[in-house]
């Protein structure tokens, strides 16, 4: 018959052994760095992942995560060279490179981020102090970053932190300047499109006016050409009417009469004129020897 002494013995025996491991060994990730503390006293680091021992019971294990952190600061106000005032929140990306000495002095992350808050607004500050506002908003901003982050790394050291990098997210006026700001923006842009539209008009008058000339100079010589054409024309049909009335007057006199009959008989017409105008003395009877009376024997 066993014991059951023994076998109570047993399992207080596993019991203190569970307990016993659980307390001396712990599991280190890739993502985190351990120190080992007795009693509030730095005993060693533990940087390599996997399982690691340690005294239980007396010894007590800090963990620090060896990733690139962030540290978003909030908005605050920077006066620049010129005297403008700008409103930047800065970013800080950063890691525990020395996790002895960041547990001595800032103890955890938040603690970091409290001092690395105060360090970057202080570095940021005076960068921003000793350059004018078109350059720290401008192509120097990167330039001015850089000094930054390089003077915040070396005064991070001392807390155990390696400052990667530090940069604005927005850079932008207050708020009570934005509108005055905006409003200057839109008159000098109301400015320019007055002084182009100033310029456009002035150039339509020129075009205008230089298109109203050549219209004057075509018309003034199309009508002297046809001017010209016309007394031309005139000239040569009087040289032919003399020429006609020459060679035979009474011939002449009747067909000149003929083309007035033409223009004016058929068309519903109405004229009041004596029996013996001279418009209708070939529509009587015909004249002995005259033109009429050729016809006449011409029709016989």
């Amino acid at each position: 018959m066993k014991n059951p002494l023994f076998g109570l013995g047993g399992v207080i025996l596993l019991v203190l052994v569970l307990v016993l491991s659980r307390q001396a060994l712990f599991r280190v990730n890739e993502t985190e760095q351990v120190i080992i503390t007795q009693f509030g006293e730095y005993k060693r680091t533990v940087r390599d992942p996997g399982l690691a021992t340690k005294l239980p019971f007396v010894q007590t294990i800090n963990r620090f995560d060896r990733r690139i952190l962030s540290s978003d600061a909030p908005k605050a106000e920077y006066l620049t060279q010129d005297k403008k005032r700008l409103v930047a929140d800065p970013v800080t990306r950063w890691r525990i490179a020395d996790p002895l000495q960041f547990f001595k002095t800032v103890r955890d992350e938040s603690g970091a981020r409290a001092r690395l808050d105060d360090l970057v607004f202080s570095e940021l500050r005076r960068e921003v102090a000793s350059h004018s506002f078109d350059i720290v908003i401008g192509t120097k901003r990167e330039t001015i970053m850089d000094n930054v982050a390089k003077t915040a790394r070396e005064k991070a050291r001392e807390f155990g932190i390696e400052v990667v990098d530090v940069r604005i997210k927005r850079a932008d006026l207050p708020q009570e300047v934005q509108t005055s700001v905006f409003q200057r923006m839109q008159a000098e842009r109301e400015r320019e499109a007055k002084r182009y539209r100033s310029e456009g008009d002035e150039e339509s008058a020129k075009l205008k006016a230089e298109t109203d000339k050549q219209r004057t100079i075509l018309l003034a010589e199309a009508q002297q050409a046809a001017e010209r054409l016309r007394g031309e024309g005139d000239g040569a049909a009087t040289r032919t009417y003399a020429e006609a009335y020459g060679q035979d007057p009474e011939f002449y006199a009747f067909v000149r009469s003929l083309q007035a009959y033409e223009q004016f008989l058929g068309k519903r017409s109405t004229l009041l004129l004596p029996a013996d105008a001279d418009l209708f003395r070939y529509l009587g009877s015909p004249r002995p020897g005259g033109a009429g009376a050729a016809l006449a024997d011409d029709r016989r």
